[in-house]
């Protein structure tokens, strides 16, 4: 590897489950670089041993992701040069990795990824759902505070929906995403490039049935229609018609808006003309 002055952080990205997904770029820098920092190095030693890559190891994750990141940082500045690798898939994404970024910069190391397998973006591809816009979640927190935050969140969020989550769990999070959004198309994939691999298009409610009756086996993703704009459109419309004509325009007047522009708004909000908003007022005068 060409020497720096100063070491660097190479973002690796290793399969998700079939070995053969990994790229001859991430092959060649785990084989060059001084260390492997990996998040459960008794796993990463297997994908290791099957390229016959003897770089050493040491550990990096969410128990030591600060210190262990400024012991790292110590040996880049003094010229060694450090790859990262998580469990499957990219660094970074739903891993203490972003914390090793963020300390990096801030340290004035140089960082680059590597690209490769990603599971939430294989999901997503695999769905048929909107690909335009999504909004990664990675898996609900468990507290359940911030868990209700984030469902809630979700209820008007528009784009697709990612979600990961492990079998044990998988019940109690369709029938909490039920509650929360309401029957969405769904994609479920579990065991994603592996011997196992299943994909199936459903709806969140059929989901729960099937899953009721079976037994939920592998790690899966969820990718969850997003909530459609024109149903937005038509919900705030109807919060606006169910409000008194006169404190529809208060509203906006309130704010020093003329009356001529609050009509022009109030009608935009009722999904009717200005001329029809105009008549209101006049009856009530």
């Amino acid at each position: 590897m060409q020497e720096h002055t100063q070491g660097k952080l190479y973002l690796c990205a290793t399969p998700i489950g079939n070995l053969e997904d990994i790229t001859l770029r991430v092959l060649r820098t785990l084989e060059e670089v001084d260390l492997i920092a990996a998040e459960d190095t008794r796993n990463s030693i297997k994908l290791l041993n099957h390229f016959e890559i003897k770089t050493p190891m040491t550990s990096y994750h969410e128990y030591n992701k600060i210190d262990k990141a400024y012991e790292l940082v110590n040996k880049m500045k003094n010229g060694q040069n450090v790859a990262l690798i998580t469990d499957a898939g990219t660094p970074g994404i739903s891993d203490p990795g972003e914390e090793f970024v963020r300390i990096c910069y801030e340290s004035g190391i140089e960082v680059t990824s590597l690209p490769g397998a990603c599971a939430c973006v294989t999901a997503l591809t695999l769905s048929g759902l909107s690909t335009r816009r999504f909004a990664f979640e990675a898996f609900l927190p468990r507290e359940k505070k911030e868990r209700t935050t984030i469902l809630s969140a979700l209820e008007t969020e528009t784009r697709t929906i990612i979600l990961y989550e492990a079998p044990h769990h998988l019940l109690k999070t369709l029938e909490e995403l039920l509650t929360a959004l309401g029957n969405r198309k769904l994609t479920l994939c579990r065991e994603l490039t592996k011997r196992y691999e299943t994909t199936f298009s459903t709806t969140i409610a059929d989901a729960i049935s099937y899953y009721e009756n079976q037994e939920p086996k592998g790690e899966f993703v969820l990718v969850i229609q997003g909530k459609s704009i024109k149903a937005l459109q038509e919900e705030a419309q109807q919060q606006w018609l169910e409000i008194p004509l006169d404190e529809h325009m208060e509203h906006y007047e309130s704010q020093g808006i003329s009356h001529k522009e609050a009509m022009k708004l109030v009608a935009k909000d009722r999904g009717i003309s200005k001329r029809e908003v105009y008549a209101m007022l006049l009856e009530t005068l």
